[in-house]
């Protein structure tokens, strides 16, 4: 079985106090941190022991994962099984990177976001060069608040040619027709996130090969859905995974969207779905956002 999963354990905590973030400098305690370790070690002696399937892992952490160490480890672990496909995460690249050195570059990708007022921009900048010189598969990111305009488009210039740079609609937010422009000007696939999708109705991979699970093994079909399928340790989810139409509204989140069939960002992001990476840039390109 080809399966994608989306997890998302308890750590909550972050660095940074990003104003437009709701875990913006929470701290987790020592009983917390300690659940999130052996919940995220549950969920990875699980991925090692599916031989027979193919997984592809995001993991979408409410706070900064990469700055324990047990998220270092075990994304480099399983960046080198032979039936893990592809695992990534979602980081703010606050962490050091010389783990690196023990991942497979061609499994493991990193999706990473850069706060203006949270870091210094050489100092991200740097770090996106060296996840480039390592060669580890990455895309790159901002928050898409006017007073981020130029420091994204200074972004665009300064990343090779090739790094994706894309813009999240800021929630809340309503852009008129030209600023929508200037924020498409620097990420042609923009007017994607600028709205909500209609969903309701409408055929979904999630739920079928795609699924969330949680750090108690609760698998439901996405993060947006709370309805269960099962649990991922006993095994029970598989008996309910098939074609599903979404029961929402609306899909607002890159990370919902891009897996509704109606939606041509599975070809737009063939091979880098998880990881928010175009096939090409000729991709890119001839993507029709609505």
């Amino acid at each position: 079985m080809d399966l994608s999963i989306l997890y998302r354990g308890p750590l909550a905590s972050c660095d940074y106090d990003c104003p437009y973030c709701p875990f913006a400098k929470r701290r987790d305690s020592r009983e917390q941190l300690r659940a999130d370790r052996a919940a995220l070690e549950r969920f990875a002696g699980w991925a090692t022991a599916q031989t027979d399937d193919r997984l592809s892992l995001l993991f979408t952490p409410w706070g900064e994962g990469l700055v324990r160490s047990w998220y270092r480890r075990t994304l480099a672990e399983l960046s080198r099984l032979p039936h893990v496909r592809r695992v990534a995460i979602q980081t703010n690249l606050s962490c050091r990177t010389d783990w690196l050195e023990d991942a497979d570059p061609g499994t493991l990708a990193l999706w990473c976001t850069y706060h203006p007022g949270q870091t210094p921009y050489d100092r991200f900048l740097a770090k996106c060069r060296d996840l480039a010189d390592r060669s580890v598969r990455h895309s790159v990111g901002v928050v898409g608040l006017p007073e981020h305009l130029a420091e994204a488009r200074r972004l665009r210039a300064d990343l090779p040619a090739h790094v994706y740079l894309w813009i999240n609609a800021a929630e809340g937010h309503t852009y008129t027709d030209a600023e929508a422009a200037e924020w498409t000007a620097v990420d042609p696939l923009f007017p994607y996130s600028r709205h909500p999708h209609r969903s309701a109705g409408l055929p979904c991979r999630t739920g079928e090969s795609v699924i969330s699970v949680d750090g108690e093994g609760t698998v439901r079909r996405c993060h947006f859905v709370p309805a269960e399928l099962g649990n991922l340790y006993d095994g029970s989810y598989r008996r309910a995974l098939r074609p599903r139409a979404c029961p929402l509204a609306v899909c607002e989140c890159h990370i919902g969207y891009v897996h509704l069939e109606s939606l041509p960002l599975y070809d737009t992001f063939a091979g880098g779905v998880l990881e928010r990476i175009p096939a090409s840039p000729v991709q890119l390109l001839r993507a029709t956002p609505p």
